[in-house]
């Protein structure tokens, strides 16, 4: 064998390593979840052949010719017994594409399908598209929903940065064929996180927006939107109202947007979100979660203060650091429960938990009182509780102070 194929081999046989890893849960954790040792997805689990000419006649050298930069923010869905993310795959060139990574387990062994998604185009093009929510509607499709951008046709000469997002939407039955449908349309001038409800809402589609008036700043928008609209192609949501709003000095001070779409349970609807705030170390976003009643999914009846998940150890170091953010979630009949979450837009990592426990973190976790000294009344009142129990024999092993 050449040292040609000898260094191809050397590369084969560790990403298969990669691939073949296990990744066990981390223990105790927190009784809400569990995180997992390893990211389940990562730049380095896309193939070879994405990133490599491997004839040695062209590339002598064996270098990466097109290289990927990162793998995160992915939808997902269970189907026919197998687990499949459609994962934000990044180009060095900073372009954002889709590709689907399959597995027969939840917390490992993702591998991309041959080839990245070839998403069909509207009659104006995206210049980049990211962070695909995938939902199985009770129509029959999956309808993927994504954030479309665009340079901003209204920005000032020698501008290259000022863009537009919209919410894009193409719908499949196998995650290979797809068909591209119009953007969302509603009253904001732009829209990011956009999500389907898996199910009608008084015979029309429902989504949860997130309203902005430029591609950054929410301005007005003021949190998780929700409006209805008749079809789906085209989708026109004619009035916009806010879920749950972004609140001063709190996890979603800055922005807040749905992640998935959400998880029905005999309580409630169980949503997953990501709230903003602002730091002297830039932006922090985090994952939270809220209930909305059964028959009424734009109506919180439930919200726990503070993050479900914050960044932790290497999650907090990436291509934007100090980040977490979830538009994937799977939940099966079984109650199994896995939240696929990105770190500082980098790679994918998986909690994994169950229905009940979710539940039980939602309804029983107290709401943010807003104010410091409310805070601590409420802490105070779980400490003189416990202090009461901790004074039985049976407790007699928990030490104070």
């Amino acid at each position: 064998m050449s040292a040609w194929m000898e260094k191809l081999k050397s590369l084969s046989d560790a990403h298969e390593r990669l691939l073949n890893r296990s990744n066990p849960a981390v223990e105790p954790g927190n009784g809400i979840y569990f995180r997992h040792e390893h990211p389940v997805v990562t730049n380095e689990h896309t193939p070879i052949y994405w990133r490599y000419d491997l004839n040695p006649e062209t590339n002598p050298f064996l270098m990466e010719r097109i290289g990927v930069n990162a793998a995160f923010n992915p939808g997902a869905i269970y189907l026919n017994g197998k687990y499949y993310l459609m994962v934000r795959t990044e180009g060095v060139d900073r372009k954002s594409f889709f590709a689907v990574a399959e597995s027969d387990s939840p917390t490992e062994g993702f591998r991309f399908w041959d080839y990245p998604v070839l998403l069909p185009e509207t009659e104006d093009p995206d210049i980049n598209v990211y962070d695909m929510r995938l939902v199985q509607h009770e129509d029959g499709y999956i309808y993927g929903l994504f954030c479309t951008e665009r340079k901003d046709p209204d920005a000032p000469k020698g501008d290259t940065s000022s863009a537009t997002a919209q919410g894009g939407i193409a719908r499949t039955k196998d995650l290979k064929t797809w068909e591209r449908l119009p953007d969302l349309k509603t009253p904001s001038p732009q829209q990011r996180n956009v999500v389907l409800h898996p199910e009608f809402v008084d015979g029309k589609y429902a989504f949860y927006t997130r309203p902005q008036d430029g591609f950054i700043d929410t301005g007005a928008g003021g949190g998780i939107g929700w409006g209805l609209s008749d079809s789906m192609n085209p989708a026109v949501i004619d009035k916009e109202i806010i879920v749950d709003e972004k609140k001063y000095h709190t996890i979603k001070e800055v922005k807040n947007g749905q992640g998935p779409a959400p998880i029905k349970t005999s309580k409630g609807w169980l949503h997953i979100a990501h709230g903003v705030r602002n730091t002297a170390a830039g932006l922090r976003y985090v994952v939270y979660a809220f209930m909305t009643e059964l028959n009424e999914p734009n109506r919180v009846t439930h919200a726990p203060g503070g993050h479900l998940i914050a960044p932790e150890g290497i999650e907090r170091v990436g291509d934007v650091s100090n980040v977490i953010f979830s538009n994937g979630v799977i939940a099966k009949d079984s109650g199994e429960v896995y939240i696929y979450y990105a770190s500082s837009d980098t790679r994918v990592h998986v909690a994994s938990t169950t229905v009940d426990k979710l539940v039980d973190y939602v309804l029983n976790t107290p709401a943010d009182p807003l104010r410091s000294r409310a805070c601590v009344e409420q802490r105070s009142e779980l400490i003189s509780r416990n202090l009461e129990l901790m004074a039985r024999p049976a407790y007699a092993f928990l030490k104070r102070g």
